[in-house]
């Protein structure tokens, strides 16, 4: 049963490849850079190029495989990603019988075109992840001793990128899960001073909270390269943050049996990377 993993050297896809090759699973990953893909994978992993906006690429990619991690979007500045909904058909003309996609903020072509499909499909739909701090705050921490941020009063059910994995491998590997929506949180909501606080307490620093004004934290996502669209959408994401975000959720403790992992237990894990 080769599994196809797409966006395996991501935040989420790396969790994913790593699960997989543990329980014995042959893993193919997509990337469109295997240079660099080889060096942030597993040993025993199968590389092969292809870019999910040019469904072209994917033909002999898909052959011999029965499962697929899709991975719609991505929170990378640079990383331009937007998934044409033809991989679906490709997928299922290749004879994919299981796809589980990661869903970005909302859903949208792909997921419509893989519920009209024949196979079997799981949608995993996290909040915030918990890593998404390493790109926000890692630097500051590191280099001055301080977090500057919007509106830290910002609510968050963030969740730890390796529960959202660990509840992908098992619709990709177990029956049972088809037509679900998993909506994934962690097992509390923090502010972001909150978090910021747990971070601190991780590396045993103090770490000031700095707010920025709106203005501030404007020019500040537009120097780290995000377009108007973008920069709007997160201002409006802290003033308003939508119920979905902050509304702790039992679905890790249902899917794994287990409960979801703490923001400070996540920090423990990168606690060098803020040091």
């Amino acid at each position: 049963m080769t599994i196809l993993v797409t966006g395996a050297t991501g935040t989420v896809g790396q969790h994913v490849t790593d699960l997989l090759v543990k329980r014995g699973m042959p893993v193919r990953a997509l990337t469109r850079n295997p240079g660099q893909a080889k060096t942030k994978l597993p040993e025993g992993v199968q590389i092969a190029a292809g870019d999910l906006m040019k469904p072209e690429t994917l033909r002999e990619v898909m052959q011999g495989v029965e499962a697929v991690f899709l991975i719609t979007s991505s929170d990378e500045p640079e990383a331009d990603l937007d998934t044409d909904p033809q991989v679906v058909a490709l997928a299922e003309a290749a004879g994919v019988k299981r796809v589980v996609v990661l869903v970005g903020f909302e859903e949208g072509p792909v997921e419509a075109a893989l519920q009209a499909s024949g196979m079997q499909w799981t949608l995993v739909k996290p909040a915030e992840f918990m890593a998404n701090v390493l790109a926000d705050w890692r630097d500051m921490i590191r280099t001055e001793g301080i977090v500057r941020e919007f509106y830290g009063e910002a609510l968050s059910a963030r969740v730890h990128e390796g529960d959202i994995a660990a509840v992908a491998v098992r619709a990709l590997l177990e029956d049972g899960h088809h037509g679900r929506t998993y909506a994934l949180t962690g097992p509390e909501a923090l502010t972001r001073k909150e978090a910021v606080r747990t971070i601190a307490a991780a590396i045993g620093k103090d770490i000031p909270f700095v707010e920025l004004t709106e203005e501030e934290a404007r020019q500040q996502w537009r120097d780290q390269g995000y377009d108007e669209e973008s920069v709007e959408f997160f201002v409006q994401m802290a003033k308003n943050t939508p119920e979905a975000g902050y509304t702790v959720l039992p679905t890790t403790l249902q899917v794994l049996g287990r409960p979801a992992r703490t923001f400070a237990e996540w920090a423990k894990e990168h606690k060098q990377e803020f040091l």
